[in-house]
């Protein structure tokens, strides 16, 4: 790329480099060891979530450094900063989760509140778990500026008896070892090998699934979700990422451009076929409402319906991201979709090309074994479902990739827990009955705070070979790994009286994941007497600091959970201050 004058006329950077008034700004900048001609370039934010919490962000910081150097060859600016996150995995399982979803939205405003104060033209974003993904998505739709988000690359699997193995292995290991069958020797051998590398969990979880997202809605260049982390061709994709948002800056091409009801369309199908995370479902809403685009959990599961499901991932199906990687990644993925019509090929990418010019040069076909041909899929339709019905009437979200049908129609008598703790407990007490639908309330947004996931449960329940035999339902979430009958935001939420409030024991519940209904066998009337003598939410021990500051703010599950009025109520672009 030759080097072209720089005109700031129109660039956020002004503010901070141009004019007699900037002089004390500019005296900063030659403190870092910036020439004269650095600082009247644009501005680049290259921004990572980098922490020593996971080995999901630890290769964040090198990823960075590569980013930069595309920024310099490109004739850019990097200034480099970091966020938070919350690592799902460590968080799990205690009160430390809730604090993972609040991570979202403080990922996305410290991110917009940096790039704001420091006037950035531009933004790369990296990021490696869960909720650091769509959090830093979210920032660049917010912002509009020309941005490209980069992934931190999942983790190597484990291999343990010849066989590949995750930390979804390891949470399903303890319900085995609580039913007497894992030694606390085999238990210890399993730990130490199921996380052999940096990177974020392997299979299609949370972080992997909106990875794919972030190539499907054209935010990050094609296929560079796919390398592992510890592969040093990461690095290319880095520098790559850092050069192509020079070309967007030149273009004038801002997030915006990107991300339209089509392209959240277009994620909305790879997260299907892929078999991915039901946090997709809370995720795109959130992505959406920072464009002011109404797409909620209704919209995505619409579309989940009519996908066919045929990418063979765990933890519904063998393989892990790595293995998706070496069949020729998202790419593939979509081509396959496209073969079926149902991709926009009209969508602009981070490259500047639009989606349909970037599947024209794709060469490798599916291989029967990771990826199925769109045309012989697993099943016919997409590996979430939406549900809705008396017991959901904002809806609810379920996975069944790797279920028979026989698996994914239950009823039963509800058996009701007021949080996961209880609920855990009683699991691990086996204080419950094979054919019962357990009810987990009061792990709403607002109620819980935080919308924690119930991966420990869930992993307990599998482990100790029910996770066939029980359903279990909440107004919580679900870890991107967790397997079984499982649903989760079901809205309204039990802090805001929806109808999972007003459940008792006993009362029967039915799901059906082919008809897309979850109800429960409780007449209007009744449910109209319970609601009257509701007692209000549940007390939490959250009255101040940030997770109460959350709880005031966050809205409905079906809108994404998010926590201020979105594009649409917008009066200023940052791009254009």
């Amino acid at each position: 790329m030759l080097k072209k004058p720089t005109d700031k006329t129109n660039l956020p950077s002004r503010y901070v480099t141009e004019g007699p008034a900037r002089a004390p700004h500019r005296s900063y900048f030659y403190a870092m060891g910036l020439g004269d001609e650095e600082i009247h370039q644009p501005f680049v934010g290259v921004a990572t979530c980098w922490n020593e919490a996971a080995p999901c962000n630890i290769a964040l910081n090198r990823q960075a450094q590569a980013v930069k150097l595309g920024v310099k060859a490109a004739y850019g600016t990097p200034r480099e900063f970091t966020t938070i996150t919350v690592t799902d995995g460590i968080a799990m399982g205690h009160e430390g989760m809730r604090s993972s979803l609040a991570s979202r939205e403080a990922i996305a405003d410290t991110v917009e509140l940096t790039m704001r104060g420091h006037c950035y033209d531009a933004i790369v974003g990296l990021a490696g778990c869960d909720k650091s993904l769509p959090g830093m998505m979210m920032a660049m739709v917010r912002l509009n500026t020309p941005s490209v988000f980069i992934y931190g690359g999942s983790i190597l699997p484990g291999r343990l008896n010849g066989k590949d193995v995750t930390v979804q292995d390891v949470f399903e290991a303890v319900g085995q070892h609580q039913a007497g069958n894992m030694s606390d020797e085999a238990l210890r051998t399993l730990e130490r090998v199921a996380c052999p590398s940096a990177g974020a969990c392997g299979g299609q979880f949370t972080a992997n699934t909106m990875a794919c997202v972030s190539e499907a809605i054209g935010l990050a260049l094609p296929n560079s979700s796919g390398a592992p982390a510890p592969y040093e061709s990461r690095d290319h994709y880095a520098i790559a990422s850092g050069e192509a948002v020079m070309n967007l800056l030149e273009k004038n091409i801002r997030a915006r451009d990107i991300v339209t009801r089509k392209s959240l369309e277009n994620a909305a199908r790879v997260v299907a076929c892929t078999g991915g995370s039901t946090n997709a479902g809370l995720h795109l809403p959130a992505i959406a409402h920072e464009a002011g685009i109404d797409f909620d959990l209704e919209d995505v599961c619409d579309i989940f319906r009519d996908t066919p499901y045929f990418v063979d991932l765990k933890p519904g199906g063998q393989y892990v991201a790595k293995d998706l990687y070496e069949a020729g990644g998202v790419p593939v993925v979509m081509n396959e979709l496209r073969k079926a019509g149902l991709v926009h090929e009209d969508c602009i990418t981070s490259t500047g090309y639009t989606i349909g010019e970037e599947l024209d040069k794709v060469t490798i076909e599916a291989d029967g074994k990771v990826v199925y041909p769109v045309e012989t899929p697993i099943s016919e339709t997409g590996g979430v479902v939406g549900l809705k019905g008396n017991l959901a009437p904002e809806g609810a979200i379920v996975k069944i990739a790797g279920m028979g049908e026989d698996d994914i129609v239950f009823t039963g008598p509800a058996h009701v827990f007021e949080c996961e703790e209880d609920a855990f407990d009683a699991v691990q007490k086996r204080g419950y009955k094979e054919g019962e639908v357990i009810v987990i309330r009061n792990e709403g947004p607002a109620g819980g705070p935080g919308m924690r996931e119930m991966l420990a449960t869930t992993a307990a329940l599998s482990g100790q070979g029910m996770g066939k035999k029980v359903a279990l339902i909440t107004d919580g979430r679900f870890s991107g790994a967790t397997r079984g009958f499982c649903v989760g935001h079901v809205g309204p939420e039990a802090a805001h009286c929806g109808p999972i409030a007003l459940i008792k024991d006993g009362d029967m519940i039915t799901i059906d994941a082919i008809k897309g209904e979850i109800s429960v066998a409780v007449s209007d009337e009744e449910m109209a007497k319970r609601k009257e003598a509701w007692k209000g939410p549940r007390n939490t021990i959250y009255a101040s600091g940030a997770l109460w500051k959350y709880a005031q703010l966050v809205g409905s599950t079906k809108k994404g959970a998010v926590t201020h009025p979105g594009g649409g109520a917008e009066k200023h672009v940052y791009m254009d201050i």
